[in-house]
């Protein structure tokens, strides 16, 4: 048998046969376009669009056009498409207030969160560093849009402005050492 085998290996298949003729392939496929192939034996039909939110009735293997099937349909299907008016809809529904006859003797009420402390106020360095941050690029950008000049001043200040405010405000940030406790202890009640 590998004997045989090995013979055809060496060999172009037979072309003796009838020769492929691919018009009258292609003809039979422009022919056949937009035919809906048979369905196989013992499939089942795809419900209509309409019907697609409905729930598969039991011994449904019937086609929908029958007079049962329309007996079994129930009068609100699954899911649908809701629109709503415009100022009204689910993002529109505001809760009602709680009040104090909402909670049961159980309920110790509702959580009031205390007022945040003020931020604190910022020193004069703190301000011309930030200013130095963020105002040395935007010097930078306005020349170039505006084409005005890159004079040895402007880059200066620009560059300068922006390096210098950026150290400034690394050096002043606060360290951790002035903790002296645990960070591994966990919660504290």
């Amino acid at each position: 048998m590998a004997e045989h085998d090995s013979d055809r290996e060496d060999r172009e298949p037979d072309e003796k046969g009838v020769p492929f003729d691919e018009a009258a392939a292609w003809a039979a496929i422009v022919a056949g376009y937009g035919d809906e192939p048979p369905d196989p034996p013992g499939a089942k039909p795809f419900k209509p669009v309409e019907d697609l939110a409905l729930p598969a009735m039991e011994g449904d293997d019937t086609e929908p056009d029958s007079g049962a099937a329309e007996e079994q349909v129930p009068a609100k299907p699954l899911g649908s498409s809701v629109s709503f008016a415009p100022g009204v809809g689910p993002r529109d529904y505001t809760a009602p207030e709680a009040s104090e006859d909402d909670f049961d003797e159980d309920d110790e009420g509702h959580f009031v969160p205390p007022e945040p402390p003020p931020l604190p106020s910022a020193d004069t360095t703190a301000r011309f560093a930030w200013l130095g941050v963020v105002g040395g690029p935007i010097l930078l950008l306005l020349a170039v849009l505006l084409g005005w000049d890159m004079t040895w001043w402007l880059a200066t200040l620009g560059i300068g402005g922006f390096l210098g405010g950026f150290v400034t405000l690394v050096t002043r940030m606060k360290t951790d050492d002035d903790e002296d406790g645990d960070p591994g202890r966990g919660a504290v009640v």
